[in-house]
């Protein structure tokens, strides 16, 4: 398999599971489906991708598990996009967005003060994004997670 088509298949696995997040109400088989490609999203940008690629995919990772109910799966990728914003010296919106799926997951797992305090870094880091546009979907997903 060629860079390019590993560049193709994560960017349309990616936007695959981003559908089917927006989609609303899924099947079980499309959960899955949509559990599936998120990972091979992540695999295919392992081959070719840059760390930002990373800390994308194991955001995405922990939303679909957050969207799934499964707390524990989701802390641990939103820990492992954490650390490939903090290893990578990566900021603005991204790190902004781990600590979002952090807050995210940790609801999910039940641990309140972890999702309080990753809340707060979120919003924080937030007011980092150097683009309005970017600082809005990110204000936006918070007054949901908050509200």
């Amino acid at each position: 398999m060629t860079e390019t088509d590993h560049r193709q298949l994560g960017v349309d696995l990616f936007n695959r599971t981003w559908a089917l997040l927006e989609q609303g109400e899924r099947s079980k088989l499309e959960d899955d489906e949509m559990l599936n490609a998120t990972h091979a999203s992540a695999y295919h940008w392992s081959r070719v991708g840059k760390p930002e690629n990373f800390a994308r995919g194991e955001w995405q990772i922990s939303r679909v598990n957050s969207v799934l109910g499964r707390g524990e799966a989701a802390v641990y990728h939103a820990e492992r996009c954490l650390e490939h914003c903090v290893e990578n010296g990566i900021a603005d919106w991204d790190l902004a967005f781990a600590y979002e799926a952090l807050a995210r997951a940790h609801k999910v797992a039940g641990d309140d003060e972890e999702y309080r305090r990753n809340l707060a870094a979120a919003r924080a880091a937030g007011a980092q994004i150097a683009e309005a546009d970017e600082r809005g979907l990110l204000e936006q997903d918070l007054a949901e997670l908050a509200g």
